[in-house]
């Protein structure tokens, strides 16, 4: 007798598979005595597993079902029964035709922020919920997000590795389940594992569906490991409003994540349907600790957006490097990995290879680390014909359009190269201070101020990124002169101790095409002078 054609527990006869993953097979069934669709999720069973790991995989598929059963929400898959067929458990839910946010990402590329939103503030509401009734999911990503043909409802399915209060650990010592590219960094070190690590998941969740690919993806899942805790995620280019959240969401340390309420307000906003919170509410502990700005740090006069300063002082030779410290615990994460992997016998990476939502295997724009080690910026390209290379006192050399009027600004922190056809074209390079360690911050600081002096203000993109190694922001804009628009864009970038920067475009916008390769070519050659 064929799948097709069996009927489980005397009631549920299945008709076609809906998908299958790393844990089960999903089958669509109809229920005979209720006369309505279902979906009946069957356990896969590797054929290397011993008595007691086909025991504890037999549990986890009933505590999947029994964590989602006390779940009462509408973006959480209802369970209706539990069935057993030739010894194995097979979960009976409800059927909602659908394709997955892996599916939609494969098939349709990435979504626009706003949809992406909307897709956020379901799946926050799902956790708030499921949290609340004592169950984290431990497995949020995009496989696991099921968005109905209807469009009406978001789903969040796959129980299969929650933790519910009041139940005993399912995994063994050293041994991690779960999805490499979504798992926070404590999940990987073997810790414990809270609400903010599902916060986490949904951050990666959210930059993948507005990016196409999972922020910490490498070729390998060592450098995946590697890269998940110790450095910064890829540059966004495509995430909008929620380039901050998922910026926040993705901090290295859970206390530093928002929650899920404060996620899930964000992107209400981000959809465009209530108002954008003032402010990010995550950072108000930050900026208490922080004090106010340094008495002396200039605002700018926009445009450009950009805040020259003193250089800041030197840190203390005593203070311990953050990326120091981060590597220690990278290679830590890499270790209980390593661990956990040889300890599960490999049915986590089966796990994880078994869904589409972009792990191992799939090339990434950013997958070509031989191996972890710091970021450091590529070899710096010959000076290209038209061009020429200047070092500056401030601390760096870069390439310029030959022939282009170089002028000081006061206050000697700031430097303009002006021409282009109309000779309004001004590529800028100033020294800044962030008042902080975020430059995303930063701008978002200074933007009202910008609109305020900018006539016909849009804002075209402002999202974190990282350039060189270093926490980056970059931020586009428009707005109307005189007598034509004008086009934007400044790239601020440091880190906590060292010199910061801002790499800084305008033009009219008539001219833009050709303005930007000037803007390209700084950021492909701007070097930082050993020292600064």
């Amino acid at each position: 007798m064929t799948d097709e054609d069996r009927l489980l527990a005397g009631r549920y006869q299945l008709s076609r598979q809906l998908g299958r993953g790393g844990m089960g097979t999903v089958w669509l069934a109809g229920d005979t005595l209720l006369d309505r669709h279902v979906a009946v999720k069957k356990l896969h069973v590797p054929p290397h597993l011993d008595d007691d790991e086909r025991t504890r995989l037999y549990e986890r598929t009933r505590r999947e079902a029994r964590s989602a059963a006390r779940i009462s929400h509408p973006g959480v898959i209802v369970v209706h029964d539990v069935v057993e067929e030739d010894g194995l458990p097979c979960i009976v839910m409800e059927y909602v035709p659908s394709r997955s946010l892996s599916d939609v990402l494969r098939e349709d590329g990435p979504l626009a922020p706003e949809a992406a939103a909307r897709t956020g503030v379901a799946m926050a509401s799902a956790l708030r919920a499921a949290h609340a009734a004592g169950v984290l999911h431990r497995d949020v990503k995009p496989a696991n997000v099921l968005l109905s043909r209807d469009a009406e409802r978001i789903v969040l399915t796959d129980f299969g590795i929650a933790a519910a209060s009041g139940t005993t650990t399912l995994t063994r010592t050293g041994e991690f389940v779960g999805s490499i590219n979504y798992a926070a960094p404590e999940r990987m070190q073997g810790g414990e594992s809270g609400p903010a690590a599902d916060a986490w998941a949904l951050g990666a969740t959210l930059y993948e569906a507005v990016e196409g690919i999972a922020p910490f993806h490498r070729n390998t899942w060592v450098e995946t490991a590697y890269a998940t805790a110790s450095e910064p995620p890829r540059p966004m280019e495509q995430a909008g409003a929620l380039g901050e959240l998922i910026e926040a969401l993705l901090a290295k340390e859970p206390a530093d994540r928002p929650t899920l309420q404060q996620a899930e307000e964000w992107l209400a906003g981000a959809t465009g349907t209530v108002a954008l919170p003032q402010g990010a509410p995550w950072n108000e502990r930050e900026q208490t600790a922080a004090g106010p700005r340094q008495n002396g740090a200039q605002e700018p006069t926009p445009p450009p957006a950009s805040t020259p300063v003193a250089p800041p002082a030197p840190a203390p030779a005593s203070a311990v490097p953050r990326r120091r410290r981060s590597r220690a615990a990278a290679w830590a994460v890499c270790a209980v990995v390593a661990v956990a992997a040889v300890a599960g016998g490999g049915w986590w990476l089966k796990r994880e290879a078994g869904g589409s939502e972009g792990g191992p295997g799939k090339p990434g724009p950013s997958a070509s680390h031989s191996g972890p080690s710091q970021s450091q910026p590529p070899p710096r390209p010959p000076v290209a014909d038209g061009y020429q290379r200047v070092k500056e006192d401030l601390g760096f050399s870069v390439d310029v359009p030959e022939g282009w009027t170089r002028q000081d600004r006061p206050g000697g922190q700031e430097i303009d190269f002006l021409g282009g056809p109309s000779g309004r074209t001004d590529l800028k390079f100033s020294v800044l201070d962030f008042a902080g360690n975020s430059p995303l911050k930063h701008w978002r600081r200074l933007e009202p101020e910008v609109r305020a002096k900018s006539p016909g203000y849009r804002n075209l993109r402002m999202n974190a990124t990282t350039y060189q190694g270093r926490k980056a922001a970059i931020w586009e804009y428009t707005w109307q002169g005189r007598a034509r628009t004008y086009h934007a864009v400044d790239l601020g970038f440091g880190e906590e101790g060292q010199q910061h920067y801002a790499l800084y475009l305008s033009a009219p916008d008539a001219e833009w095409g050709a303005a930007k390769k000037h803007f390209d070519t700084a950021v492909k050659t701007f070097r930082i002078s050993k020292g600064s």
